[in-house]
Order: structure tokens, then sequence, then C-alpha cells
């Protein structure tokens, strides 16, 4: 007789009817999941928590109180991917769970709870799992993520060009590309690209000129262009003069610089194109490796009609460990106290200081942000601040013996 299966245990219950549930939940009703989760499985009660656009907060989804990201015990599982647990007047322990989607910060769970063993760290980090999906699934089509992670009025230009950017983080087990960009609330025209795709990260800065609606169409365009040309499989040198072209044609008294790369991630070949943009930064064995990506000068994009010379594609190998940086003018033109420029000495410096301290790309960016605009004057930025940093790291080991036991750990 064939073997019966097993039926669902009451975790695994929970967990099919949350999935199920999660194709028309609003986000703002995924804590009311999580607590009957975790109270019927004898866990104890939790909450959810999602990072502001600028990373500063944690805002509870189900309201209350929110908690800064820096000096706290849920702030330091949302900066370091990792459980935290602590000791919790009148209910016995709080455990932060980071609640991330691939490499894709969210924020993070808090469970209040009088006991904590290998079990129910298990079943809540599954639960984390499904609340990052289901809240993923739905950021884009529900408003309720967006009050939660909001702290100000976001103008039209804004609003318009977050539409385009793709999540601040993707990854696999070799490449991470992350990036941040300022002013969160008053963006004009800078943006960000990266996909992965067939083994090779797709990556792009762009600086439209200007700081209005018209400069965030133009982000725009060429954030469309450049995925149409991508996806129709045009090469790099297409891929630019596709963006040309349509700038040319839909906006021919505006134009945008940017950088465009293409990271082979198996090999670490990276193949980029540079459009009037400042010259990317390679940062190996804790140096500013000189002039590695540079190169002559050439037009911004919308403006290539005024040459016959085509694009360049230049290449490079990385190594691994290896970090990019790719920035616009606003980052290093950033002006504070005296009118002292940010400058690229302390940019480089930060990045450098935090990879020698172990510190994740997404980390480092969040925290270099938060370092130029404290260092601003009291106007603010002048000019939008956008950094990527792609990282190509080490292969992953295989492991010798799958079969072996091995020591648990948490």
């Amino acid at each position: 007789m064939p073997e019966r299966t097993p039926p669902l245990n009451l975790g695994e219950q929970l967990l099919e009817q949350f999935l199920t549930a999660g194709r028309t939940l609003d986000p703002r009703d995924a804590p009311r999941f999580a607590e009957q989760y975790t109270r019927a499985l004898g866990l104890g009660s939790v909450a959810v928590y999602l990072a502001d656009i600028q990373q500063h907060r944690l805002v509870p989804l189900a309201g209350g109180l929110d908690l800064p990201i820096d000096g706290t015990l849920a702030g330091w599982a949302f900066r370091t991917g990792s459980l935290r647990v602590a000791e919790d007047t009148g209910s016995g322990l709080v455990a932060w769970f980071p609640l991330t989607d691939g490499a894709e910060r969210l924020g993070v769970l808090g469970l209040r709870t009088t006991s904590l063993d290998r079990d129910a760290i298990r079943r809540c980090r599954l639960l984390t799992s499904v609340l990052a999906m289901v809240i993923t699934s739905k950021r884009d089509t529900s408003d309720s993520y967006a009050h939660g992670t909001r702290a100000d009025t976001m103008s039209l230009p804004s609003e318009m060009l977050r539409a385009f950017l793709p999540p601040r983080t993707v990854c696999t087990d070799r490449a991470v590309s992350t990036a941040v960009l300022e002013p969160a609330y008053r963006l004009g025209g800078d943006a960000f690209e990266h996909s992965l795709a067939d083994g090779v990260l797709h990556a792009a800065v762009l600086d439209a000129m200007g700081h209005d609606l018209a400069s965030g169409l133009t982000a725009a365009l060429a954030l469309a262009a450049c995925r149409n040309a991508r996806r129709n499989g045009a090469d790099l040198p297409d891929l630019v003069d596709t963006i040309d072209g349509a700038l040319h044609d839909w906006f021919p008294d505006r134009f945008a610089t940017g950088v465009f790369l293409r990271l082979d991630i198996a090999t670490g070949t990276l193949h980029w194109a540079n459009c009037g943009h400042p010259h990317p930064l390679l940062i190996r064995s804790g140096e500013v490796v000189a002039g590695a990506l540079e190169g002559p000068g050439e037009l911004p994009l919308g403006l290539s009609h005024y040459t016959d010379r085509p694009r360049t594609v230049r290449t490079v190998s990385l190594r691994p460990g290896d970090r990019l940086l790719i920035y616009t003018d606003g980052v290093v033109d950033a002006k504070g106290g005296h009118h002292e420029f940010f400058g690229l000495e302390r940019f480089t410096d930060f990045v450098i200081r935090a990879a020698a301290a172990g510190e994740t790309a997404p980390e480092t960016l969040r925290r270099l942000m938060h370092a130029i605009l404290e260092h601003q004057d009291e106007q603010g930025l002048t000019d939008d601040a956008t950094i990527m940093m792609i990282e190509w790291q080490p292969p992953i080991p295989p492991l010798l013996d799958d079969t072996r036991p091995r020591a648990s750990t948490w």
C-alpha cells in the first residue's frame, strides 16, 4: 500500500492559512495574522515593524511608538540581519528577528515570550519569511505600506521616480548590489537600476539635468529605455544608443549623465559604459585602485547626435571582495559648515573603514548617507545624492560531507 502523507501540524496549517489569506490581505492586517500564529503555538505576542524610507526608524505596522534603528536592540537586528534576544522585565524575553526579502531589509519582527528554544526560533523565522513575502507582494499595490514607511509629504517628482525604482538591494550568493538616494521626499532627477538575469548583474546610475518634474520625467524615460533595450536583448552599446535616441526624440532640450554596468557573476568580468558621469570607483584590499574605472570623457545621454564617435564599452576583471562605488555629484558636493565639501576622500574612507569592520554593503550605505546628511548645512541637500555599491564575493566552498552531524547554531 502507498505510504500515507502525514497530516499537517498546527504550525503548518496556520502558515498555509496565512499564505492563502495573503492573496487579498492588506499589509496593515499582517500583524494580526502573525499574532494569531504565535499565540496559537504558545510562542507569545508579536509586533511587526517596517523601516522608514530613510532607514532612521522602525515603524510599527499596527500602530504604536517608533523605534530608532541606531541604539536599540531592534535596530541592531535590522542593521546586522541577526537575531537579538534580551531579558524583558515582566514577560521573560524579547527577541528581534530581521524581516528581509532576500537581501532587501524590510524591518523586524519583535516577539515577547517566556522562553525561547530552537523550535520556537525556527517557527518565528518561518513566520518572518511569510510576512516578508506578503508585505513585498503588496507594497506596490497597497498604500498601507507607503503610509507605514513615510515620515514626510512626498513631492510629485519624487513619487513618480520612486514608482520606477527597483528594490534597494538585490543579490546572489556571489554578488550584492545596493543603493540609496536622497533627498528621499524631494528627488529631482537621480535614479538607479539593478537586475539579475542569466548569471549577469545589470546595473545603472542616472543623473538627469535640473531638479524639477521635467528632470524626473527625463530620468524615468531613461530608466524605461534602459529596461526595454535590456529585455529585448541589447548589448551595452545598443542599450546606450537606445537611451540616447529616446531622450533626443522625446526631450530634445534635456540630457542625463549615466553609468551602465554588466557583471558576469561567475567570472567577475565587468563591462561598463560611462556617459558624462563621475567615474566609478574600485575599492580593493582596503584601497581605492587609482584610475581603474576611468577613461576619456564622453557626452551625456541625449547629446550623442553632436558627435560621430561611438560609445565606448570598457572591461575590467574583478577580484573576490572588490567593491564598486557608483555615485552622483551630489554626494561629494554636499556642503557643510564653512562651505566644506563632503569630498571624495571622506566618501571613500568611510566605505573602506566599514569594509574593514565587516559591515554589510546595505548597512554601509545607510550609515554613509546619514553621514552625508549630517554633514550638510541647515539648508539641506541642494542636489540629489545617489550611491550604488556592488560587491563581488568569493565563491562559497561546498560542504565536504552533508551527512555528518554538525553543531546546531542560532
